[in-house]
């Protein structure tokens, strides 16, 4: 009797076990956002959580990780949702996943962004008000770095220039790295992938409060592009076939999707109804950062600023009774 009640006990669990997994494919009560590690991602994150937690009554967490991390885990389902999926940067694994149905974009959140190697404009300007003459007046292009190597010395091997380029941890900066070999740069050059954003940043305030010359790599929209005078460099025109091969134009135009895993529009329709509607600009993105760069904000502070800021606009991604409990919660 008691190895029957052992079996007839062990058979429940996995019965109950089976149904909870059932369920949860259809329903959810924490709804999980992807950090990938910079600030609008996070920004967005923070709008979208305060509009679902306080609208539709749903839990919310954040996972953080490198980019090829965090949306591994919004594939497998572990993470629900990716505000800023920059899907030519994620290249083939963004593609497949969709293709293959594991990932689905809801949204363009926008569309009107910008990345690249970076110069201060002073670099080829000069700057008047601070006594700053033109240092390369003809420096235009990517390949053009090749004539001012030591206008940008590396300072741990002189006789080179540095290129700052993204984390390691960034998809972006593989595709740098073979860039900078394409057109001959690791002549003059070493590349150097920093542990961080903040990293990158520091190294352009450095050079920019001293008004030093300084090249690398950064993109739109983030407060620094909006504090800075920066001037992008150009590159070949985009061709997917070249970029493929060696990745010798600039980088192809690059919607930022809202992305959900598979399973998110049956777990939370209300939800997938209103990130259907999730729609900003580079403008409106920047804005909230350099609000956030300059008033010292985290990325829940700065988003309850921003929807104040721009309620007609939030309150339209949402039905009414909705965006009146949002409302209530920002007073």
């Amino acid at each position: 009797m008691r190895k029957m009640a052992m079996v007839l006990s062990v058979i429940l669990l996995l019965l109950l076990a089976a149904c909870s997994s059932e369920e949860s494919k259809d329903s959810i009560k924490v709804i999980k956002f992807a950090d990938a590690g910079w600030d609008s991602i996070r920004v967005h994150n923070s709008i979208a959580q305060r509009i679902i937690e306080e609208g539709y009554g749903y839990e919310t967490e954040v996972v953080p990780g490198s980019t090829p991390v965090t949306f591994q885990g919004l594939a497998k389902g572990d993470i629900n949702v990716y505000m800023e999926a920059w899907t030519e940067t994620l290249g083939d694994p963004y593609y497949e996943a969709v293709d293959e149905g594991s990932v689905i974009s809801l949204s363009t959140n926008f569309d009107d962004n910008a990345q690249g190697l970076f110069v201060p404009t002073y670099v080829i300007e000069g700057d008047k008000e601070r006594g700053i003459e033109p240092i390369a007046p003809d420096l235009r292009t990517v390949q053009d770095l090749e004539k001012y190597p030591e206008l940008f010395p590396d300072p741990e091997e002189r006789s080179k220039g540095r290129i700052v380029g993204a984390p390691s941890s960034w998809a972006v900066s593989e595709h740098l790295g073979i860039k900078v070999e394409t057109y001959g740069l690791d002549e003059h050059y070493n590349y150097l992938a920093p542990g961080s954003d903040s990293a990158i940043v520091a190294s352009l305030a450095a050079a920019y409060t001293k008004g030093e010359a300084w090249v690398g790599y950064y993109w739109s929209p983030t407060w620094v592009t909006a504090k800075y005078d920066l001037t992008m460099l150009e590159d070949n025109p985009y061709d997917k076939e070249i970029w493929d091969e060696n990745r010798g134009t600039e980088f192809a135009p690059d919607l930022v999707t809202v992305a959900v895993h598979k399973d998110f529009p049956t777990q939370a329709e209300d939800v997938t109804a209103f990130l259907k509607n999730y729609e900003t600009s580079n403008k409106l993105t920047e804005e909230a950062l350099n609000y956030m760069e300059a008033n010292e904000t985290d990325a829940d502070e700065t988003a309850a600023w921003w929807m104040k800021e721009h309620e007609d606009l939030w309150t339209s991604w949402v039905p009414e009774d909705i965006a009146e409990k949002v409302l209530a919660s920002l007073e």
